[in-house]
């Protein structure tokens, strides 16, 4: 019971992925299949497919959490939504890195943004789009919304496949492994090695059988394999789309849930760690109030390098298309 005249609040949890493409159709799955919302709304230009991918999903709802799904061409779809999630925009062909795709994909964040958020101006949106961190500047800058409701994927998959690997190495539960990514999600990202944690134990003096598993060329082979993952799933299948949608589901839980998770989301940076004007990942707390507070993480010499020359590459590229 609330306090207005005793009836009981009903929280919006209605989600909207927007671009049905193989990324947003993974996110609406893992979405569906996690329970993660209470309402889907699909949006896509191709109205064919889009309802094609409604009835793929609905088909399946006797398997899965309660969930309303529709979809559509026409944007009033997402009308009211709590989360938006955009993956709207060209794909990473194989052998391009996500900055080539930069152009195009942000003319069309800085279009859609303001008109998603006309028709759900209390949601929060959330940007998977690639070039993630410069997409999610360009969109962040064509609207004013409140701070932290446009925010991007950033690394969190990054750092998933980062404790991954780790764990392997460990032969221990990814559960048991602590370690992020900070930067650029794409070629300029920073391994932050130095608070990785395995099982409670700092990676550089972590043992199996008297031997230490995360040596200076061990770390570096990690990190590289993190960084090209993507190119090699690219590669192989086309795109990558299962883990991103996993991922994904995992940050709309943390906003709908209003769960003050600390996660490597990208924001607009103002200052943390010696960053401003630019977007990227940083340990930033996420709640119903979308990406808010950004923590200070301790960081090595060579990290804060890294970072400060991976905000440069973005810089960069924001000048070039005049952003």
């Amino acid at each position: 019971m609330d306090d207005n005249g005793g009836m009981p609040v009903v929280q919006n949890t209605k989600v909207s992925v927007i671009g049905m493409g193989s990324v947003g159709t993974a996110i609406a799955y893992a979405c569906l299949i996690r329970g993660s919302a209470g309402a889907l709304a699909l949006y896509d230009v191709n109205a064919p497919k889009v309802r094609a991918e409604v009835l793929d999903l609905n088909h399946g709802s006797q398997f899965v959490p309660h969930c309303r799904i529709t979809g559509s061409d026409d944007m009033a779809v997402t009308d009211g939504s709590a989360v938006i999630v955009v993956t709207a925009g060209a794909k990473q062909k194989p052998g391009q890195s996500r900055l080539d795709l930069a152009a195009a994909n942000v003319a069309i964040a800085q279009t859609l943004t303001p008109q998603l958020l006309q028709r759900s101006p209390d949601a929060v949106v959330l940007f998977v789009t690639n070039p993630v961190d410069v997409v999610t500047f360009a969109a962040a800058q064509s609207v004013d919304a409140a701070p932290g409701h446009v925010f991007g994927s950033g690394t969190v998959l990054d750092s998933s496949r980062f404790r991954y690997l780790i764990a392997e190495k460990a032969d221990l539960a990814v559960g048991n492994v602590h370690g992020i990514i900070i930067g650029e999600h794409g070629d300029s990202e920073i391994s932050l090695w130095s608070s990785v944690s395995v099982g409670g134990v700092p990676a550089a003096e972590f043992r199996r059988d008297g031997e230490l598993l995360f040596d200076e060329e061990a770390q570096r082979r990690i990190s590289s394999e993190v960084v090209n993952a993507a190119y090699e799933i690219i590669e192989g299948k086309g795109a990558t789309n299962l883990a991103i949608g996993l991922s994904t589901a995992r940050i709309v839980e943390a906003l709908l849930g209003d769960e003050h998770r600390v996660l490597p989301v990208c924001t607009v940076q103002t200052g943390a760690c010696g960053v401003s004007g630019v977007a990227l990942s940083l340990p930033t707390v996420v709640s119903a109030n979308g990406a808010g507070r950004v923590l200070e993480v301790p960081l090595s010499e060579a990290e804060r390098t890294g970072l400060l020359a991976s905000a440069e590459t973005l810089h960069g590229v924001q000048q070039t298309l005049g952003l």
